[in-house]
């Protein structure tokens, strides 16, 4: 018999019962008014195990690290970060359209200073692998905004610069 669509398949089954470690299908007989004298005959069993409710994070392990002293970010400092490299990159795109021609007209939008600028624009040029792993909450704890504001330019190094393996 083949299967068209779902509700093929509902018209098979008589119901599911779920288990910690299996599911069981219980299918109906062909004759539905008969009760089957052999409940084997008409269910099958599927090994199974709940998903985990948290997804485990591949967080990006220091220079001879283990992974099980490596924690990750912790979400504030996380979303922070995130922040400060979409704000350095919208205050790029400003400057690079021309809807911005000065740091200082940036600075007095902004309310902040030159230096604040320059290091939160640096946050633009981060690899594209760091911005994704921040993202994700891959990065260890300690690199924050702090550690990755003005990056070498070369993407590769600046997992060296920080001390990080790059996958």
């Amino acid at each position: 018999m083949r299967i068209g669509d779902r509700n093929d398949l509902a018209q098979l089954i008589a119901g599911i019962v779920v288990y910690k470690d299996r599911l069981i299908v219980q299918l109906k007989s062909d004759n539905a008014d008969e009760a089957s004298d052999c409940a084997d005959d008409q269910s099958l069993s599927i090994p199974w195990q709940k998903p985990p409710s948290k997804r485990s994070r591949e967080i990006l392990l220091p220079h001879n690290a283990s992974r099980s002293k490596v924690r990750p970010q912790q979400f504030e400092r996380r979303a922070g970060l995130v922040s400060a490299i979409a704000r350095g990159r919208r205050w790029l795109d400003d400057v690079v359209s021309g809807r911005v021609t000065t740091v200082a007209q940036l600075c007095t939008r902004e309310k902040c200073s030159v230096r604040q600028v320059n290091m939160t624009i640096s946050l633009a040029f981060l690899a594209p692998n760091l911005i994704k792993a921040a993202v994700e909450g891959r990065l260890p704890r300690g690199i924050g905004i702090e550690r990755l504001r003005d990056p070498p330019t070369e993407w590769g190094r600046q997992f060296d610069a920080l001390g990080l393996n790059p996958e």
